[in-house]
C-alpha cells in the first residue's frame, strides 16, 4: 500500500511488519512491547473519543509530553480525524506556554503529568479556547487542579473508555478519506536561537518527503532504534516515522541520564543524537582512558590516537593491520559498553566535529550527518548509502528530488520542494521574508557544495560579524575548533565591531575538576576552579594552540573562563543544544564588555 499521509503508517507497518513490537518503553521498572494491534486499536479509541467531545477537522490539540508510546497514540488520533497536533517542550517557560497555546487557539491539551499540570495551572485562566485537558499518568491531585481552572479532563485510560463506549469506524473512515497529503498534519513551534516563536505548518507530504528521502540511510539488517531526543522536535519526529515504515522496534529511553543503561539493554543498530551528546560519549571515553594505568592505558590512547586518522575515503594495508589489533583490544569492548549493535548516529541539529565523526566511524559506530530546518520537515541534505552519499564533515548529498543552491553573493543556502513548510501561521508577511516569491526557502545558513556534490555548512548568515577594523569572523567555525579541546564544553565568539574578537569560554567542569586532581590542585567550587593559577594557565595554552590554526584577524585575542552553565532550561541553549547568543549576550554582558576594556 502506498503511504501519502502520516497516519497511513499504521496500516502500512500491519501489513508489512505486523510480528514485530513497534515501540517498547518502560511501565513500573519493566519493559512493555507495544504490537501494532494495540497501536492502531487505542489511537482509534482516543479518535472515537475526541469526535464524541465535538473537536472538528482543523482544530488544534496541544500535546506537552516527553517521550512515550501514547505520544504516538495521540499523532496519530489527531491527525486521522482531521485535527492538527501542535507538540510544545515539556522545558519552556510560562510565557512561551501562554503565547503558543493563544496563538494556536488549541482546543484542547495532553501533558505528561501533574508536574506540567502545575506548571501550566496559572496561564490556563486567560485562554478561553481550551475546553478539557488530559493527563498520560494517573493522579488524585488532578480533578480539583482542573475545577480550579474551569476545565474537563482526566486520563488517557479514561478517554480511551470513552471512545470504546462510541466507536464510529464510518465516520472515522470518511474522516481519513477527506484528509490529503497537502493538508496540515502538524504545527511546530520554533524560535530557533532568536526571536518570537513561529507556528511552522508542516502537512503530511512535508514530513514523508524527509521519510522516503532517508529511508536508504540504515542498513537493510537493521530492527532497533533507540529514542531519546524530543519528540516535539521535527527530526527526532520524522525519524521516529522511519523507525516505523522501516519495520524496526523503538525503544524509548527513560532520560536522557539513562540513555547508555538503556542502549546496552535496547541493544539498537541506531539512534539519532546532537553533537553534544556525541561529544559527552567520547569524553566519557576519554576519562575512562584517564583512569587506566600503564601498559593497558599507553594500548587505549594510541588506539584512540588512530581512530582519529581515519579516513573514510580509503586507508593504507598497515593502517588496515593496526585497525584489526585495536578493534580487538579496545575498539570491541568500547562496543560492548552501548549493546554490541550500535552501528549508527544520525547526527543532526547542527555539525558536528569532523575528528568525531572519524573516531566513532573508525571504530564501527558510523557518523551520519544530516542538515535541515524545522522549516524543511526537517531535512535538506543527509549522508547515505548512494555513491558518494557520505563525506565527513559534510551533511551529505541533498534529498532525491529537492532542489538545494548556494547564493553566490552571500553562500545562502537555499532550497525548493515538498519538504518545503506550508508556511509560518497567522504570519504571512514573515513567511514571504523566508520564501521568495520563486519557492526557495532561504535557510540562513552558509555553506558550499564538495566536487561530488555534498553539502558542507560553513556557518549562519546572522552570526558572522565584522571588526572594527572591517575583517568578518564566523564565529561558529573558532567554536568548533576550540570545542575539540576537552577543556572546553561549550564557548561563544563575540567582538562585533570591536578591534578584536574575544571568546567566553564554558568548562567541562568533570574533565576539568579530574585534571585538576592529577595535578594536586584542589577546589571546593567551580568558582575557585575557574580562578586557580594554574588552571587559567592551561587554558592559555588551549587558546594559543587552536588560534593557530586560524589567521591574526580572526585569532581569539581575549577571553573569560566562565563559572556558570548554559541549559535549555535557563534559556542558554535550543531544545537540540545550540547556544542562543542573544540570551547568553544578556546574561554576560558585563563579562564581554571587560573582554574589550
Amino acid at each position: 500500500m502506498e503511504v501519502t499521509r502520516l497516519f497511513d503508517l499504521m496500516e502500512y507497518r500491519k501489513a508489512t511488519h505486523p510480528e514485530t513490537a513497534v515501540f517498547v518503553a518502560k511501565y513500573d521498572n519493566e519493559w512493555k512491547k507495544i504490537f501494532i494491534d494495540e497501536y492502531i486499536e487505542t489511537a482509534n479509541s482516543i479518535s472515537y473519543a475526541l469526535l464524541k467531545l465535538g473537536l472538528q477537522k482543523g482544530d488544534t490539540v496541544a500535546l506537552i509530553s516527553s517521550n512515550r508510546p501514547e505520544w504516538n497514540y495521540l499523532d496519530m488520533a489527531v491527525q486521522q480525524i482531521g485535527c492538527i497536533l501542535v507538540p510544545i517542550y515539556p522545558t519552556i517557560s510560562p510565557d512561551d506556554y501562554h503565547y503558543i497555546l493563544d496563538n494556536a487557539e488549541v482546543k484542547m491539551i495532553f501533558i505528561d503529568n501533574i508536574d506540567l499540570m502545575r506548571k501550566i495551572k496559572d496561564i490556563l485562566h486567560d485562554l478561553s479556547n481550551i475546553k478539557r485537558l488530559y493527563t498520560f499518568k494517573p493522579n488524585d491531585g488532578l480533578k480539583p487542579m482542573l475545577e480550579e481552572v474551569g476545565l474537563e479532563g482526566g486520563t488517557l485510560a479514561e478517554l480511551e473508555a470513552l471512545g470504546r463506549d462510541n466507536a464510529a469506524a464510518q465516520q472515522l473512515q470518511e474522516l481519513k478519506a477527506s484528509i490529503g497529503p497537502r493538508d496540515v498534519a502538524t504545527m511546530i513551534y520554533t524560535s530557533g536561537t532568536t526571536g518570537f516563536p513561529k507556528g511552522v505548518m508542516l502537512c503530511h507530504e512535508n514530513i514523508l518527503t524527509c521519510v522516503n528521502g532517508v529511508k536508504m540511510t540504515p542498513k537493510p539488517y537493521f530492527s532497533r532504534a533507540l529514542s531519546f531526543l524530543p519528540l516535539c522536535h521535527i527530526y527526532e519526529r520524522m525519524m521516529n516515522y522511519l523507525y516505523q515504515f522501516m519495520g524496526y522496534e523503538t525503544y524509548y529511553a527513560e532520560s536522557i541520564a539513562k540513555v547508555v543503561e538503556n542502549v546496552a539493554y535496547a541493544r539498537p543498530y541506531m539512534m539519532t543524537a546532537v553533537p553534544r551528546f556525541i561529544e559527552k560519549m567520547y569524553d566519557g571515553i576519554f576519562r575512562s582512558g584517564q583512569k587506566m594505568t600503564g601498559i593497558k592505558k599507553k594500548i587505549f590512547f594510541w588506539a584512540l590516537d588512530l581512530a582519529m586518522e581515519y579516513d573514510l575515503d580509503g586507508t593504507t594495508f598497515w593502517y588496515n593491520c593496526k585497525r584489526r589489533v585495536a578493534d580487538k583490544l579496545v575498539y570491541g569492548q568500547i562496543r560492548q559498553k552501548f549493546g554490541g549493535c550500535l552501528e549508527m548516529f544520525v547526527s543532526g541539529g547542527s555539525a558536528i566535529q569532523p575528528r568525531l565523526a572519524k573516531f566513532f566511524t573508525c571504530i564501527g559506530m558510523d557518523i551520519y550527518e544530516g542538515y535541515g530546518l524545522t522549516e524543511t520537515s526537517p531535512v535538506i541534505a543527509v549522508s547515505s548509502a548512494l555513491p558518494h552519499g557520505r563525506k565527513l564533515g559534510t551533511a551529505g548529498l541533498p534529498l532525491p528530488g529537492i532542489e538545494v543552491k548556494v547564493l553566490p553573493e552571500t553562500n545562502e543556502i537555499v532550497c525548493r520542494g515538498t519538504n518545503v513548510m506550508l508556511g509560518y501561521y497567522k504570519q504571512p508577511e514573515l513567511t514571504a521574508e523566508v520564501i521568495d516569491a520563486d519557492g526557495w526557502l532561504h535557510t540562513g545558513d552558509t555553506g558550499a557544495f564538495e566536487p561530488e556534490g555534498q553539502l558542507r555548512i560553513t556557518g549562519r548568515t546572522k552570526t558572522m560579524f565584522k571588526t572594527s577594523m572591517g575583517k568578518y569572523v564566523n564565529p561558529e567555525v573558532l567554536e568548533e575548533k576550540f570545542k575539540e579541546s576537552p577543556f572546553v564544553l561549550d564557548m561563544m565568539v563575540v567582538g562585533e565591531n570591536q578591534k578584536f574578537a574575544g571568546a567566553l569560554i564554558l568548562p567541562d567542569f568533570d574533565f576539568l575538576k579530574e585534571w585538576q586532581e592529577r595535578h594536586g590542585i584542589h577546589c571546593d567550587t567551580h568558582e575557585e576552579m575557574v580562578t586557580d593559577k594554574r588552571t587559567l594557565e592551561r587554558y592559555q595554552r588551549v587558546v594559543d594552540k587552536y588560534n593557530a590554526f586560524f589567521g591574526a584577524t580572526e585569532q581569539i585575542k581575549s577571553y573569560k573562563v566562565l563559572n556558570d552553565t548554559w541549559t535549555e532550561a535557563n534559556g542558554c541553549m535550543t531544545p537540540t543544544l545550540k547556544i542562543k547568543r542573544k540570551v547568553i549576550e544578556q546574561r554576560c554582558k558585563q563579562e564581554i564588555d571587560n573582554l574589550f576594556k
